[in-house]
Formats: C-alpha cells, sequence, structure tokens
C-alpha cells in the first residue's frame, strides 16, 4: 500500500508560478511511473506529466515549456513545478503512481489561477 500526500496548490495570478509536491508514504521501487494530472469543473481528467522510473518524463502539450516534473529519491517525493500559469491551468491536481500491478492517487490539491 503506498499513500501519497499533496500539497503546494492555491490561488496565483496568471503568469505566476507555484510548485506541487507529492509525497509517498514509503519507497518505491521500480519498474514504475509517478505523474500528475488535473480535473477541471466539468471536464474529465488529463494527463499533465509523468516521469518514469528511469527518468524519461512525458508532457502534456498544453503545459510544454511551462511545467517541469522532478523527483527527490532519497524524500519519496515528486515535485510539479508550474509556470507562467494560465487560468485554464485552474483544477485540482492529483499524484498518481503506477505499478506493475495497481496504481495509486493522492487526495488532490486545488490550483486556482485568477486576477
Amino acid at each position: 500500500q503506498v499513500q501519497l500526500v499533496e500539497s503546494g496548490g492555491g490561488l496565483v495570478q496568471p503568469g505566476g508560478s507555484l510548485r506541487l509536491s507529492c509525497a509517498a508514504s514509503r519507497s518505491i521501487f521500480s519498474p514504475y511511473v509517478m505523474g500528475w494530472y488535473r480535473q477541471a469543473p466539468g471536464k474529465q481528467r488529463e494527463l499533465v506529466t509523468t516521469i518514469t522510473s528511469g527518468g524519461r518524463t512525458n508532457y502534456a502539450d498544453s503545459v510544454k515549456g511551462r511545467f517541469i516534473i522532478t523527483r527527490d529519491n532519497a524524500k519519496n517525493t515528486v515535485y510539479l513545478q508550474m509556470n507562467s500559469l494560465k487560468p485554464e491551468d485552474t483544477a485540482v491536481y492529483y499524484c498518481n503512481v503506477a505499478l506493475s500491478t495497481r496504481e495509486y492517487w493522492g487526495q488532490g490539491t486545488q490550483v486556482t489561477v485568477a486576477s
């Protein structure tokens, strides 16, 4: 069992930055894929970015060049640095880890981009 706890969400003005954190309750052994998803009101949950146990990253076109996913294996934590935020980035952001046999989700953290 893995518990994921997100933090770092909040209200930010357009053009601003936020950094989200996702802390896992224990070490996660490869192979795995960790990622961030988001869900805006009235919309389906969508992929934002992922990072594999080998370090390969993948980004949705809508966030390329603005968002960066990183991880700290010693802290069992993955981060999402969000820059140049837009109102359309407003959503609940969820952390996810996919193992070979199952996946886990965090509870989500709200990000609101508004002036």
